[in-house]
């Protein structure tokens, strides 16, 4: 291949790839197709922290499978201009999640963490949650598996992970007679992450198993919901919450019908302490096509104060663990129309443009 050819063509790869990467950066939540792994939130990892804000995934509709191109660089731009136009039907507010990505993104949750041993045998701990508030009990429940000899209790220290230094300490002990220990320490401690480490002696040596969890503060109390209503085409969904400090808050939840997770909404907004309401917006998109009877319910909501100033933590509350249930107003005037938003659908045009040169 000829060098001044060659070089036309990097040239042309590189400009898409970069055009790809702007938008994404602009449109994280609706145009991640070629942001890489490290610009993404992952799914939960076990014993890690799996309530980290994360942008939501978006579930698109079913699109006809495209015939590759000829032309690898216009069948890149045609594919992406496709998916783009898809997903910016739906409003960051209000997006449309499957069971799977509901299950994955389901709020306090922590994954027990497994530690081997010789032999075939595991040393697990489990929490009820990954997340505490400050003066909550902690109940550690712990299991040995296997043909190994095990001590009488079990030592649990919760520590920082910075200094090392224990903070709280409580036995483990297995009273029942069941194959598990449990006791329980308190979340007396200043809100952030900290280490509980769990001791065993096994076959008379010394084995530490270590996870994390978090304090976090007091940041208020839901009230319940207010009156649900039809505005344009959302339904608003008003939530209460009884904040301790003002500040900028995010609210997550839910929306659910028969069992069956319908979308995934969240707002921001700045509350003060007086008129503590938040209210969450479910689009005609996600909900003019279905079938709804009965109750609506709200699940797994999440709020979080977010930080002043660089640096600073990101704290996280939680709502009731069966969440809301609530009877909607009629929703005969929703319509399965898009968002319509006029800069997304400008940047889509850009790059169908882009491919039509190809």
């Amino acid at each position: 291949m000829p060098p001044r050819l060659l070089l036309a063509l990097t040239l042309i790869v590189s400009g898409a790839v970069g055009l790809g990467y702007f938008l994404s950066a602009d449109n994280p939540l609706r145009f991640s197709w070629i942001a890489g792994e490290s610009e993404r939130e992952s799914l939960p990892r076990s014993g890690t922290d799996n309530t980290q804000p994360k942008p939501v995934p978006i579930q698109p509709p079913t699109m006809e499978k495209q015939e590759p191109s000829g032309n690898a660089v216009g069948f890149m731009l045609a594919s992406a201009a496709s998916q783009y136009s898809q997903n910016i039907r739906y409003p960051t507010y209000s997006i449309p999640i499957s069971e799977d990505l509901a299950s994955a993104y389901s709020g306090n949750r922590f994954d027990p963490v497994e530690l081997p041993l010789d032999g075939g045998g595991q040393f697990t701990v489990t929490l009820e949650k990954y997340r505490f508030v400050q003066e909550e009990d902690i109940l550690v429940a712990a299991s040995i598996t296997g043909s190994q000899v095990v001590g009488p209790s079990l030592d649990v220290t919760l520590e920082s992970p910075e200094s090392r230094q224990a903070l709280a300490s409580a036995t483990l002990k297995n009273e029942s007679g069941a194959p598990y220990y449990e006791g329980v320490i308190e979340a007396d401690a200043e809100p952030g992450e900290y280490r509980l480490i769990v001791e065993a002696t096994i076959d008379g040596k010394p084995v530490r198993h270590a996870s994390t969890l978090t304090i976090e503060p007091d940041l208020g109390e839901f009230d319940g919901l207010g009156d649900p209503r039809v505005a344009n085409n959302d339904l608003i969904i008003p939530v209460h919450f009884d904040t301790k400090e003002p500040g900028f808050y995010a609210l997550s939840a839910q929306l659910y019908h028969n069992g069956r997770a319908l979308a995934q909404l969240q707002v921001e907004k700045r509350l003060d302490g007086t008129t503590d309401t938040l209210e969450l917006k479910a689009h005609g998109s996600v909900l003019a096509h279905r079938k709804i009877t009965g109750n609506l319910e709200l699940r797994n909501l999440q709020i979080r104060r977010l930080p002043t100033s660089p640096g600073d933590r990101t704290d996280y509350g939680f709502g009731p663990e069966d969440g809301y249930s609530f009877s909607p107003p009629d929703l005969d005037g929703l319509t399965d129309s898009p968002a319509g938003d006029p800069e997304s659908e400008h940047r889509a045009a850009l790059l169908q443009r882009l491919a039509d040169k190809f």
